[in-house]
């Protein structure tokens, strides 16, 4: 068994058109030895506008391994607090259990790790008439899953980065910086 010092990982998955679902979690996962573990046990006091909870699928169905998510965005309403602590918290706790079934995750270390999630959640969904709690699921879902196994493998490795470094670029750098 190859002890699980610290990996992380992140992903994006784009919203539905007119939706404001992104998802983009960064993911910590190691030891619960280790500075993973330090800062998992750190993390469990409230601080005011970014809400930490365990992740759990449903009332007592709390995930392994331990997971603790976090806000990227300061809550401001509950109506927040409650995309948070449902749509979001379930989807993210159903990509880490699918994680352990498909072995993503090893089953025999959930107990030996746990994992930080910081979770973005654009603030306008709370407020936004006509949100696709479904889409939202569907980013979220999706984008731990990847983000999960990104840490797990590494990805993206040192050589994919050398190797797009002139041909990715950041969103918001599009017409900003010339990288020819």
């Amino acid at each position: 068994m190859n002890e699980i010092w610290f990996r992380t990982g992140e992903a994006t998955v784009l919203a539905a058109e007119g939706q404001y679902t992104d998802a983009m979690p960064e993911v910590l996962i190691g030891s619960v030895k280790g500075p993973v573990g330090q800062a998992f046990a750190g993390m469990m006091g409230q601080v005011q506008g970014h809400t930490r909870m365990f992740v759990v699928r449903d009332l007592n169905q709390m995930v392994r391994p331990a997971t603790m998510m976090t806000t990227k965005a300061t809550i401001e309403s509950l109506a927040y607090v409650e995309l948070l602590g449902g749509v979001v918290q379930a989807a993210t706790g159903d990509a880490i259990v699918d994680c352990l079934i498909d072995g993503t995750l090893p089953k025999d270390q959930a107990d030996e790790i746990c994992m930080i999630i910081m979770i973005w959640l654009d603030p306008r969904c709370a407020d936004h008439a006509e949100l696709d709690q479904a889409d939202l699921y569907r980013t979220n879902y999706e984008a731990t899953k990847i983000a999960i196994g990104r840490a797990m493998t590494g990805e993206p490795s040192v050589e994919t980065l050398i190797a797009n470094r002139k041909s990715v670029k950041h969103y918001a750098l599009d017409g900003v910086v010339d990288y020819d």
